[in-house]
């Protein structure tokens, strides 16, 4: 079976100029895990959950101890608002996988499946003559296999 027959064609997409928080808040508007970034109709990159997630790793947490109703602050709070700020700050490019894999429309399901096994991505952009023209998760295998 072709890729063409399991595929999402409204793809949703960002601009590598798109900022963090768009890219977040379109992740969970559309109840997906992630998206190309495109150049107009070029993927370029792909933005996921946990290219978010990792940018959060990177914050540093300060401690507190709870005290009565009020929290006391072992450290100070201003360094954690300047990081989430630096990250809100980002763009998709700062934050995107640069080395994309993509699967041409006329390849298989089958070579999907290797290719999500291998490569442990998800979803993977669908591409024709280079072209963006559809996307592709396991969620896509998945209804298939319910299909048959």
């Amino acid at each position: 079976m072709k890729i063409s027959e399991i595929m999402q064609t409204d793809v949703i997409a960002v601009e590598a100029e798109t900022p963090v928080k768009e890219v977040a808040q379109k992740l969970v508007d559309n109840n997906i895990t992630g998206m190309p970034v495109v150049k107009g109709d070029e993927v370029i990159g792909l933005v996921t959950e946990a290219d978010l997630i990792m940018q959060k790793a990177k914050i540093h947490i300060p401690m507190y101890i709870q005290l009565l109703d009020s929290a006391l602050f072992l450290e100070d709070t201003a360094e954690v608002e300047e990081d989430l700020n630096k990250i809100l700050g980002m763009t998709a490019e700062k934050i995107m996988t640069n080395q994309v894999v993509t699967i041409d429309v006329d390849d298989t399901v089958e070579n999907l499946a290797t290719l999500i096994e291998e490569h442990h991505i998800n979803p993977i952009p669908v591409t024709e003559k280079n072209k963006l023209v559809g996307i592709v998760s396991r969620a896509d295998i998945v209804k298939l296999l319910i299909r048959e």
